[in-house]
């Protein structure tokens, strides 16, 4: 299984859209676009067509929009990294030394 690739800037394609840009670096298993937001997430048949897809495609031209293109976080390094963050957000205890 290869992995998802987070696809952002991509307001006005669709699914197809993406599925036929991707298909150029390996078999594209899914395609998911969050239309109103301008992001999806692709993911390629190998991990090797994935870093390919990332490679030849972060910061080309598509449909008039530079797009970026990386691997996608899991939700659970995701959620990680928000509870690291947060916690050092409402850490109060802090105080200046000057």
């Amino acid at each position: 299984m290869g992995k998802k690739i987070y696809v952002f800037n991509i307001a006005n394609a669709t699914e197809q859209d993406i599925k036929t840009l991707f298909s150029d670096y390996g078999e594209v298993l899914s395609v998911k676009i969050k239309q109103s937001k301008g992001f999806g997430f692709v993911e390629m048949g190998t991990e090797n067509d994935s870093k390919k897809a990332i490679s030849g495609l972060n910061g080309t031209l598509f449909m008039g929009k530079t797009l970026t293109v990386t691997e996608a976080i899991s939700r659970q390094s995701r959620a990680a990294f928000h509870e690291k963050k947060s916690v050092f957000g409402k850490d109060r205890s802090f105080k200046k030394a000057w």
